[in-house]
């Protein structure tokens, strides 16, 4: 992400156990509203395409990149690296950028760190627009290890399967998630190569999207993901569902109805037990940048 025309300010912002995280304010400083967009992952970083879900006249977004991820330092870091961590990032550098209280915006993994940071600190959110749900149940998880979305695509699932040896076909998650965090350079590569073409083949409707080729791949973001994979994104299992009916904030979930990453279940299960909860279906994938769900968050922003 780089600074532009609206960019307010910019800077670096220390966490105090050793990370420091790249925050950019942009926007209208005199806006009435703050919203901090929480970038999916974990690991992917902020991009400047995510500017576009808003107005530069009408919002002050508060963009950073997540611990290990994007501009932020140590890059690819997995010390001190959890969800917790990263709960406690957003109260950092919402204090250093002079914000009480915000709006919250992410998707993907960035919906499952707004919720639980919901659940946490209640009373510093206004409202979320959350978009392809997830909250870190192993369920979830498994749907995409596990290949349960393999009726609808089988081709991807058989190529991550057979990238695995034969013995380890039938649980190709498993064998790659232990490589990518192993102690092998070369190893982790190749598992965050295989992990990250089998993401690629199943997040969009709308575009083909291909992973970069092998030479030139950087498998740190892949490496921070399965980081919290293989841990269960550090949380107990069910703790969003367990505790969402704490959340009385208004949110809206927006949920791709053929979303092979984030099962479309998680989020019409979260919709029973919100208390302030409107859930709007897309016919699209998992991508942010899928047509009917970008068009239908950029709408729930200007509303």
């Amino acid at each position: 992400m780089l600074p532009d025309k609206y960019t307010i300010e910019e800077k670096m912002i220390a966490t105090g156990d050793g990370h420091q995280l790249y925050a950019q304010l942009w926007g209208n400083k005199d806006a009435q509203e703050t919203i901090v967009f929480l970038h999916g992952g974990p690991g992917s970083g902020c991009s400047d395409k995510s500017k576009n879900l808003f107005d530069p006249k009408r919002h002050k977004v508060i963009f950073f990149d997540q611990r290990g991820s994007g501009k932020s330092l140590p890059y690819g870091s997995l010390d001190e690296n959890n969800t917790e961590k990263m709960v406690e990032d957003i109260n950092i550098v919402t204090n250093k950028l002079g914000a009480s209280k915000f709006s919250l915006v992410g998707g993907s993994w960035g919906s499952c760190l707004a919720l639980v940071y919901a659940i946490k600190h209640p009373n510093k959110v206004e409202r979320m627009v959350l978009r392809g749900i997830f909250t870190g149940r192993k369920k979830e998880i498994n749907f995409l290890d596990e290949g349960e979305f393999r009726a609808f695509f089988p081709e991807v699932w058989e190529k991550f399967a057979n990238s695995a040896p034969p013995k380890f076909r039938e649980h190709p998650g498993m064998y790659h998630l232990a490589r990518v965090l192993g102690d092998d350079v070369v190893a982790a590569k190749e598992s965050a190569y295989a992990y990250a073409q089998l993401e690629v083949s199943l997040m969009s409707l709308d575009d083909r999207v291909n992973v970069e080729d092998f030479s030139v791949f950087d498998p740190a973001s892949t490496i921070v993901e399965c980081h919290y994979l293989a841990n269960n994104c550090f949380l107990e299992d069910n703790f969003v569902l367990n505790n969402a009916s704490k959340l009385n904030m208004p949110i809206d979930l927006v949920q791709g109805r053929y979303d092979a990453v984030c099962p479309p279940f998680t989020a019409y299960e979260l919709s029973k037990v919100l208390p302030n909860c409107t859930l709007t279906w897309t016919v699209s994938g998992h991508s942010g940048g899928d047509r009917g769900n970008w068009q239908t968050v950029k709408a729930l922003l200007l509303r």
